[in-house]
């Protein structure tokens, strides 16, 4: 039991200090150590710069500031200074820091170089797309809109096309920015003017949201942004690697408020989105075709291999044929899957040789391993079954079709074997 201490002497600094022990230090520093106060007889009056930071350390960090002056026998309480302007607190002897200094990277640029119409859309993203156009519009009733993707889908640039096209001003920061600024604002003593700088907007744009996990004080204080942003009815704008219950460095109070606007997932540009990228980019029409069905969905790695052809088109003063673009490029693309490389891939994931499959060998697990290259072949190709039969051994249209149908008779009570046989159909494709 902790003893209480006397009263007697005790400064609002004091029991700040007391305070201190008992929360994150980088919470401390920028709402606790910023109040003022007085002391009157057993109860500590502490003031806050304005209403929001006093209802902010009410609701967060009040339980705190009783606790530490309980220990001397006081209690506390927090209202906001009517009228009494922020402390100017000097950085040094010599200088002092009256405001926030925003950094150029974090302001919208005033021409407009990125559109909607250079987000090349697909069917998969088209509802992520419409959202961010109705964002851009102005005020939307489904704010935060939380777009979430993995590497390469689109996410910052859907977010640029946004940022040049929206209505009144939008600040646009990625998640690492806002780190780096809450902790400057911090070290400089300016975190009310840095809130104040970053709620002057009618749009909130914040890329990356998921490297504030695991940041307990950046992320207390983006909550309370985002909130109150959404309070007045300015649109907030969030992307991410995982949707919101899936970033486990976020407190379930935080992952809920990230989830209570519209949540909307993006995925990387499939074969016609990634043709149409290339051809966007002057490569020609059978290069691109061969690209796209050659490069992983990632628009870093489509974006790269139009930058490479274009520097070699641009340095050795020609166009890229078939055959450059195989030797150019086979760093950046995958493997290409012909049928017998499928057949090849087949028998090492099922664990029987390429010359038993192809054999006359009629022992139970090779038929069997024969049956599950039928179909996943037949579902993954436009071959047909005679072209199957030669494929694997030189079997007939009669043998494919019945081991397609003793395939078809296993799926219905085996479910493991359903799922592998998808995941081959998958990795052919």
């Amino acid at each position: 039991m902790t003893a209480v201490r006397n009263h007697a002497g005790v400064g609002i600094d004091v029991i700040k200090d007391s305070a201190k022990a008992k929360m994150d230090a980088g919470a401390h520093a920028t709402w606790i150590a910023p109040l003022r106060g007085t002391v009157d007889g057993a109860s500590a009056n502490f003031v806050a710069a304005n209403q929001f930071s006093a209802d902010f350390i009410k609701s967060a960090y009040l339980h705190i500031l009783r606790a530490a002056a309980a220990e001397f026998g006081m209690t506390a309480e927090v209202r906001a200074g009517a009228g009494i302007a922020a402390p100017v607190v000097p950085i040094n002897d010599n200088t002092a820091a009256p405001h926030y200094n925003a950094p150029v990277m974090c302001v919208a640029a005033p021409d407009k170089s990125v559109g909607f119409d250079d987000f090349i859309l697909s069917e998969e993203n088209a509802f992520a797309v419409t959202a961010c156009r109705k964002a851009a519009a102005g005020a939307v009733s489904f704010s935060p809109l939380f777009i979430y993707g993995g590497e390469g889908c689109g996410k910052s640039l859907l977010l640029q096309c946004l940022n040049d096209s929206a209505a009144g001003r939008t600040l646009m920061m990625s998640g690492a920015q806002f780190v780096s600024e809450f902790q400057r604002a911090i070290t400089e003593r300016t975190i009310f003017a840095f809130k104040d700088f970053v709620r002057n907007c009618d749009t909130f744009v914040l890329d990356d949201v998921h490297t504030l996990c695991g940041k307990r004080a950046t992320s207390e204080e983006f909550l309370t942004l985002i909130l109150e942003l959404a309070r007045d009815g300015k649109n907030v704008v969030l992307t991410a690697n995982a949707a919101p219950s899936m970033l486990t460095g976020f407190d379930r109070r935080m992952q809920s408020v990230l989830a209570s606007g519209l949540v909307v997932d993006l995925v990387g540009p499939n074969k016609t989105v990634r043709k149409n990228m290339l051809c966007r980019a002057g490569v020609k029409s059978d290069v691109a075709e061969m690209l796209s069905a050659r490069a992983s969905a990632n628009g870093h790695i489509v974006a790269g291999l139009s930058k490479k052809i274009s520097a070699w088109r641009e340095m050795m003063g020609s166009d890229v044929t078939l055959e450059i673009a195989e030797r150019l490029l086979a760093d950046s693309l995958r493997p290409e899957k012909t049928p017998i490389v499928m057949v090849k891939n087949m028998c090492a994931k099922l664990g029987v040789s390429f010359d038993d499959v192809t054999s006359p060998s009629r022992t139970r697990g090779v038929v069997r391993a024969r049956q599950i290259m039928f179909a996943a072949l037949k579902s993954a190709t436009g071959l047909s079954l005679a072209d199957i039969g030669r494929l694997i051994g030189g079997r007939d249209h009669a043998t494919v079709l019945y081991g397609l149908s003793q395939i078809e008779k296993m799926k219905g009570t085996d479910l493991v074997l359903a799922a592998d046989i998808q995941q081959m159909i998958d990795e052919c494709k």
